[in-house]
This record gives structure tokens, sequence and C-alpha cells, in this order.
């Protein structure tokens, strides 16, 4: 299926790992014109020799900025101050007790997964709808449905962008700008391949056992059994972005695995 995206400049936020690089790989394969934005100068450019390795003729731009700050949004922005697709994936994520998250945490998680998604669409859904066309997609979880309990600041975060998300597709009625939410479940990222591999060594059995472990006591609602790979949440981040999904706006997509146990 050719997704009709040469031509398409998008911006993918915290790309250098995990989703967000599948993410762009996968654009970049369908034509499109790529940022790919992280931290530091080194990991945008391992991850740009990482992609060209597997698409030799991907269009690519690399941009160093925490986007986790102003500053680093205001720098970006300078640098591209126009895209067609914008992909907000940049989140961060960790486990920790409800009464031992500090102020500090809770505004730093904030700033991160939802604050930079805030500035980002604010600069560009505007030139989107005078243009006429233009994709916002989030990167949200099941967890902003399922909050689970070892980390409810993140459950909140991730709550927080689907309501962002449906508030700003509202602003869209009558365009062809789509803003919509993509909920990742359990998925293979580099974060979890090394959990995975901490466990497999820590208690001396096979990284298959430490999953099926996993699904059997941590997630049993799952209907896959099993971590999503990368590549299958960027399979639709791709198609979302695309014309051929024009009408779906103010969605929230779920790629969890049946993780949640919902008829919709």
């Amino acid at each position: 299926m050719d997704l009709q995206l040469s031509g398409k400049v998008a911006l993918v936020s915290g790309s250098t790992g995990g989703i967000g690089l599948a993410i762009v790989t996968t654009l970049a394969e369908e034509g499109a014109t790529v940022i790919i934005n992280g931290r530091t100068q080194e990991r945008v450019n391992n991850a740009i020799d990482r992609i060209q390795q597997s698409v030799p003729n991907a269009k690519l731009q690399g941009i160093a900025a925490d986007l986790g700050t102003q500053a680093g949004v205001e720098l970006l922005l300078q640098k591209v101050p126009e895209v067609n697709i914008l992909v907000n994936n940049l989140g961060i994520y960790g486990s920790k007790v409800f009464a031992d998250i500090s102020d500090e945490e809770w505004m730093n998680i904030l700033e991160v997964n939802v604050m930079s998604g805030v500035r980002l669409s604010r600069h560009y859904l505007p030139l989107m709808l005078k243009q006429d066309w233009g994709r916002i997609i989030f990167i949200s979880s099941e967890s902003g449905l399922n909050i689970p309990a070892e980390m409810i600041h993140y459950g909140v975060t991730k709550t927080a962008q689907l309501a962002l998300s449906r508030g700003l597709a509202e602003t869209t009625a009558g365009s062809h700008v789509t803003v919509n939410t993509v909920l990742p479940g359990p998925t293979r990222s580099e974060g979890v391949e090394d959990f995975i591999q901490g466990l497999s060594k820590d208690q001396n059995i096979s990284i298959a056992q430490v999953e099926k472990e996993f699904f059997t006591k941590m997630r049993p609602s799952s209907l896959i059994q099993r971590f999503a790979s990368t590549s299958e949440v960027a399979a639709l981040v791709a198609f979302v972005a695309s014309p051929l999904a024009s009408a779906i706006n103010g969605a929230a997509l779920r790629v969890e695995g049946g993780v949640v146990r919902s008829i919709v």
C-alpha cells in the first residue's frame, strides 16, 4: 500500500530510540522527509546512521534539542518552522511509590510528556490549519486508561495526552487537519529489552520464560501474550499520518495487544 507520504515533512520528537526510531524509519521508508530529534548530537547522529543502513535513500534531518524544556522547543522551532506531520512521541517513565514522588518529579514528567506536545502543537497546528492539511499524533499508552499503581505520575501524563489530543481535534472541524492519539501497550523497546535481559540473568531463566511470566503475572489481560514490536506500533502511526487516514480524527487508537478490556 502506498501511504502517499512522499513530499511530506514529519517531525518525530524523542526519536533516537525505541518507538520513536521505529516511527522515523517507517515514515522514511514511505518517502517522507523526517526530522529526528534527541537531546544530544551523538544520539541523533547514531540514529541517522542506523536508519540509513536500512533505508539508504532516506531523507533525514537531525536536530539535537531537549524538547522537555521551553528553550529546547524554541531552538527546534527556529530550525524547523513548519512541518506537515507532527508526532509527539517524547516521553519518560519510571516506577516509583506514589508517596515518594516529589513535586519536582511531577513537574519534570509533566514538562516532558505533556508540555513538549503542547508547545509543539501550539506552533504547528495553526500553520497546518492555514494550509488546510496536517497530522498531529500523540503517542500515549494503555497506561493512560489503566493507570499503573507503580507509576501513577506516568499514567496521569498519558491520560492528559488523550484529553489534549481530543481537544485539539475539536479545533480542526471542517478542515483536512487531524489530531489523534496512538496507545501502545507493552512494547519491546530498548528499555524493555534491557529489563527482560536483566531479569533473565538475575533469575537464571530464559528470555522467553521472562516474557511468559510477565504476561501471566503483570499483564494477564493481554490477548497476544507477548511484547509488541516497535515496528508494529510504527505501522499504525504511519497510516494515521497518511492522507489515507483522512476520516480518522479525534480518535484514540489502540495498538496494545488487547490489554485494555474494552469494546471501544
